[in-house]
């Protein structure tokens, strides 16, 4: 990765993705009073963590260098 890249690795924007889906489902569900979509939704949002957390995307961090 290039050290004034913010993107971010692939891997990252695939967890990012799931958590968004998962969101998206649970909203979806809460309001239409479907509970089993709403539950699926954040079972996809939790599954999307563990994406997150295995894939380590606090490391895409980039610090952007001092000002002078």
């Amino acid at each position: 990765m290039s050290s004034n890249s913010h993107a971010g690795r692939p891997a990252s924007w695939v967890a990012v993705t799931v958590i968004m889906v998962g969101f998206v489902l649970g909203g979806f569900g809460l309001p239409m009073g479907n509970w089993v979509l709403f539950w699926a939704g954040v079972g996809v949002v939790v599954v999307g963590g563990l994406l997150a957390l295995f894939a380590d995307i606090m490391s895409d961090v980039v610090l952007a260098e001092q000002r002078q």
